[in-house]
């Protein structure tokens, strides 16, 4: 598994242990890459190595393959989607297609390929400097969204209502000291169309005969503009089945556009006066404990989809099914609110011990110092919780919102 530095490669190597898999993990295992107590206990060993030096990690995965196979290749995180299928191809093992797979990584090549496809996508140009930022900003028109070809995590994606907010967005991600899975922000970015409306995120599958399956839609409930902090997900979304009819339709046609032939896939879009639009689609497990929600609430193990296809073995070896839990389920991230850091969080013990409250994390201590930044990567912990109802879900989402304040 290369780099499981997210939550959902945390997740996953925590699956493949339980399911008695032997794991190595191929880390830097330094800086933002640095591997947690969690993943370093479930990993049977770690290979040290650049894993943003692609022939490295090439030639020192086939040297330990040498020595005793792989049976398979995964990604621990979105950012090392390609460089995975790089290795699976030079290891003769299942992946994506290396031919393909930069449509799931570079936002660019993604967005051209949906386009090509006659799909709904927004208007969209690239831009690496401020004249090309000007001039993009001339095709797309205001408002409109700036964002990075391959950051996750919604780092460094902002709203812009004219051309100073837009060079001033520009100007923090070409500044930013802060290194992204140990690699500096590349400048080259998206300017593309807002699109007005409600935003979501479709996660399913793909089998090996071409059919896509789409296991759940789920709401994002996100912080305010111009920045787009995912402050929860409600599972599932509380939409009328023509519409969860046309997302699962336009869900499916974007997986085949871009060319995701086997395994989970992410795909996060809003829903505007005209139908589904896709915001952006990855070949890989979602994040923010999504991968939860969807066992609460359909039974569906997506990181067991991941190892299955991996592996080559059938879903129900894999043991990818089981009896849902819940009939909702929801996660409410708790912001910094522009402070560098906090005493105490009020409320939170209160609200651990609600009985629908499954789950809770703190990222950061008391005291310690917090990002300055309006991504994800201020935020401050989390509580995943189950409902009655998708209403019950996001009521419930408010309510611990109310409760838990940072002080």
């Amino acid at each position: 598994m290369v780099e499981p530095a997210s939550s959902g490669g945390a997740t996953l190597i925590g699956v493949a242990a339980e399911m008695g898999l032997r794991v190595v993990v191929a880390s830097a295992d330094s800086g933002d890459r640095r591997l947690s107590d969690a993943v370093r206990g479930a990993a049977e060993s770690v290979l040290t190595v650049e894993t943003n030096d692609q022939s490295a990690l090439e030639a020192a995965v086939l040297e330990l393959h040498r020595q005793e196979p792989f049976e398979a290749v995964l990604p621990g995180s979105d950012i090392y989607v390609s460089a995975t299928a790089r290795v699976a191809a030079a290891l003769g093992l299942p992946g994506l297609p290396v031919e393909s797979v930069d449509r799931v990584r570079d936002k660019s090549v993604m967005r051209a390929a949906v386009a090509e496809a006659g799909l709904r996508t927004p208007r969209f140009a690239q831009a690496t400097t401020e004249d090309e930022l000007r001039t993009a900003a001339e095709h797309v028109g205001f408002p409109c969204v700036m964002k990075p070809v391959a950051c996750s995590g919604s780092i460094h994606v902002s709203r812009a209502d004219d051309m100073r907010q837009l060079a001033a967005a520009f100007q923090r991600l070409v500044t930013d000291p802060v290194p992204d899975m140990g690699q500096l922000h590349e400048h080259r970015v998206l300017v593309e169309e807002y699109v007005e409306g409600p935003e979501f995120s479709a996660d399913g599958y793909v089998l090996d005969s071409g059919e896509v399956k789409v296991v759940a839609l789920t709401r994002t409930l996100l912080g305010p503009e111009p920045d787009f902090m995912e402050m929860g997900h409600l599972t599932p979304a509380q939409v009328d089945d023509a519409t969860l009819a046309a997302v699962e339709t336009y869900v499916c046609d974007v997986v085949r556009a871009v060319g995701v032939t086997s395994g989970p896939f992410h795909c996060e879009l809003r829903i505007a006066a005209d139908g589904p639009v896709l915001i952006e689609i990855g070949a890989r497990l979602p994040g923010d404990r999504i991968v939860e929600l969807l066992r609460l609430v359909t039974g569906v193990s997506l990181p067991k989809v991941a190892i299955a296809a991996g592996l080559g073995i059938g879903f129900e070896e894999a043991g990818v099914f089981t009896e849902p839990e819940a009939k909702s389920a929801g996660i409410r991230f708790f912001a910094a609110e522009g402070r560098s850091s906090y005493r105490e969080l009020t409320g939170w013990q209160e609200m651990a011990a609600l009985p629908e409250v499954t789950e809770t994390s703190v990222y950061f201590a008391p005291g310690e110092t917090i990002p300055g930044v309006e991504d994800c990567r201020s935020r401050l912990g989390h509580a995943l919780f189950t409902a009655d109802s998708p209403q019950g879900a996001l009521d419930r989402w408010q309510a611990l919102g109310d409760l838990v304040v940072p002080n």
